[in-house]
Formats: structure tokens, C-alpha cells, sequence
């Protein structure tokens, strides 16, 4: 079955590339480009299937189980236009290659200087040589380093200043997942490219990770009034715990009014927060939002279109080099 599976997307991914990709390809001149570009068309493909299941899968969860009616219908055409960005174009894939030149030649002068490189599924030789295991163990390292990432990007005011957009969508869908500042996705995309790079994570690999971690955030960020119970919710994120993490006031504040720091910043496993006290399994749906957007807190605007909140999230950035992180 597995097989049959594998062999029948690399047909999809050949004639997408033939019919499609290709042709772009050496119309614009980059034919030395062509086996990036066959690359490239099994990520475009990966996203196509991760669109086709938020719209047949995930949607049907937000239609049967809403936790709210959405009325501003703008909103979330903006944050279908980052999903598609996101999805199709690969900003995760153009940092992984990007990487690559840069890492191979720092691989190639550890071997000339005798020191072997680093692969974290050899620590284990036998167990790891299973697929599926060395992938769970490649998952479990990626969202320990998300969690803090995530942690962080609510410590530091430069980096709340652009990772506020996320929060600032009131009415939080399957698409919101991707609503970020593209500074702030170039910043975790590097990072996790780096990882990649050094525990020894397989291109294959970083696709399947990749795939999986996306569609899971897009289930979190779900207008789906859906719980895993006391159980399930302490082995993986369910919608109504990420929701806490969106909670005004809640999911990005603590010791008191105002001050950054919040609750629930695991990926998909809330592990770490339950590990590191920052958990909160309160079986409730708030609003969602940052505080500041509401009219007795001063309304404040993060922008109404793409390119007015990428413009903004700047203009907070530079703002918060004011402060103290």
C-alpha cells in the first residue's frame, strides 16, 4: 500500500513537472535550474494535497462544530492568501537549500580535518534504521526547538513586535496558521533549516516533517469546537488547547496585565508545556485576539490587507528597538 502510494505521487510529481514546471522553467531562461525545479514541483505538489485537505477534511470540521460564526469574511481571504504563500511557496524549502551549499562545505572540512559529522538517528543503530522510527525522533527533537522558539517570540518585544500579527486575527480559522510576518517566517525557517542541517535530517524527511507539522497547525488553528479530552489533549495539541494559546489577555500575557510571555506554546506536542509549567488545559473557547485590538484598550490596528500588515508589523519592529526586550 505504502508502495503504491509512494509510487503514485511520483507520477503526479513527473507529470506536474513535464506539463507544467518545465516549460516555465526554460521559458525563463533557467534551464541549469531543472533539477531544483523537479524538487521544488514535489513540494508544490505536497501543497496542492494540503490545500485539497483543509478544504474537504478540516473545513468539514469548521462547518459541523464551529466555535463562532465568521463575519468578517476579508480577514480570512487575507489568511488564505498566507496559506497559499506558505503552501506553494515553500519559504521552509527555499531556506533548507539554502543552507545546504553553505553546510556541505563546512561537512566537507570537518571530514579533510578527520572530525566525522553528526547524524542524531546513529546514535541508536538498529532501532533508528526503521523509517518511521528515526522520523518520530527527528519530530520530537523539531517541536522541542519550536516550543522555544515559539516561547521566545513572545519574550522579546522585537520579536512579539512581528509575531503579534498572528495573534491579531479575530476570527481564527483553518487558515490562520500561516498568517505571519514574513521577516518572523524567515527567522524560524532558517532556524529549523540549521537543525536539518545539523542532526543529519534527510531532504525526505524534512518534507515529511515539514507536511505533517502543517497540516496538524492548521487543525490547531481550526474554527472547530473540538477537544481530545483530559487524555488525548497531554499527547498531542487538539484545536481547543492552541486556541488558549489565542486567548485575549491569556495566550500571550502573564504576571499580569500587559506583560509578554502566555501559556500553550508547544507545536504539537503539549509536553513541553506541561514540562516547563507553562500549560493550560482549561476546557475553554475564548475570543481570540491581542489585547490591545480591543476599543477600550485603544483599537489598536494590525492592518486589513497582506501587504498593510506586512508594512505595519515593520513599522512595530523598528518601534520596539525602543524598549527593553
Amino acid at each position: 500500500m505504502i508502495d503504491w502510494i509512494s509510487n503514485a505521487f511520483d507520477a503526479a510529481q513527473l507529470a506536474l513537472y513535464e506539463s507544467f514546471v518545465q516549460p516555465i522553467v526554460f521559458g525563463l531562461g533557467f534551464g541549469n535550474l531543472l533539477e531544483d525545479a523537479f524538487d521544488a514541483t514535489g513540494w508544490l505538489l505536497w501543497g496542492l494535497i494540503q490545500v485539497a485537505v483543509l478544504l474537504l477534511g478540516i473545513g468539514l470540521l469548521e462547518r459541523r462544530w464551529p466555535v463562532e460564526p465568521v463575519t468578517d469574511r476579508g480577514a480570512v481571504r487575507t489568511d488564505v492568501l498566507y496559506t497559499l504563500i506558505h503552501r506553494l511557496g515553500l519559504v521552509r524549502l527555499a531556506m533548507f537549500f539554502a543552507v545546504q551549499p553553505a553546510w556541505d562545505g563546512v561537512a566537507g572540512q570537518l571530514r579533510l580535518a578527520g572530525l566525522p559529522t553528526w547524524q542524531l538517528d546513529a546514535l541508536w543503530p538498529g532501532v533508528t534504521d526503521i523509517a518511521w522510527v528515526s522520523l518520530v525522533l527527528y519530530l520530537v527533537v523539531f517541536d522541542f526547538v519550536g516550543y522555544w522558539l515559539h516561547r521566545w517570540q513572545h519574550q522579546f518585544n522585537w520579536w512579539w513586535a512581528l509575531h503579534s500579527l498572528h495573534h491579531s486575527q479575530r476570527q481564527m480559522t483553518m487558515w490562520s496558521d500561516d498568517r505571519n510576518h514574513l521577516l518572523d517566517d524567515v527567522l524560524i525557517a532558517t532556524a529549523f533549516a540549521l537543525l536539518a542541517r545539523l542532526i543529519g535530517v534527510e531532504p525526505g524527511q524534512f518534507v515529511a516533517i515539514t507536511v505533517v507539522t502543517q497540516l496538524l497547525q492548521s487543525l490547531q488553528h481550526a474554527n472547530a469546537r473540538i477537544g481530545f479530552g483530559a487524555f488525548g489533549e497531554r499527547l498531542l495539541i487538539s484545536p481547543r488547547f492552541h486556541r488558549r494559546h489565542h486567548s485575549i489577555g491569556i495566550g500571550h500575557e502573564s504576571e499580569g496585565r500587559g506583560t509578554l510571555g502566555g501559556h500553550n506554546f508547544g507545536v504539537l506536542l503539549p509536553w513541553w508545556d506541561m514540562l516547563f509549567r507553562t500549560a493550560d488545559f482549561e476546557p475553554r473557547f475564548d475570543a481570540t485576539g491581542v489585547r490591545d485590538q480591543l476599543p477600550e484598550e485603544g483599537a489598536h490596528d494590525y492592518g486589513h490587507g497582506f501587504w498593510h500588515q506586512q508594512w505595519l508589523g515593520l513599522s512595530r519592529l523598528f518601534a520596539s528597538f525602543g524598549k527593553t526586550a
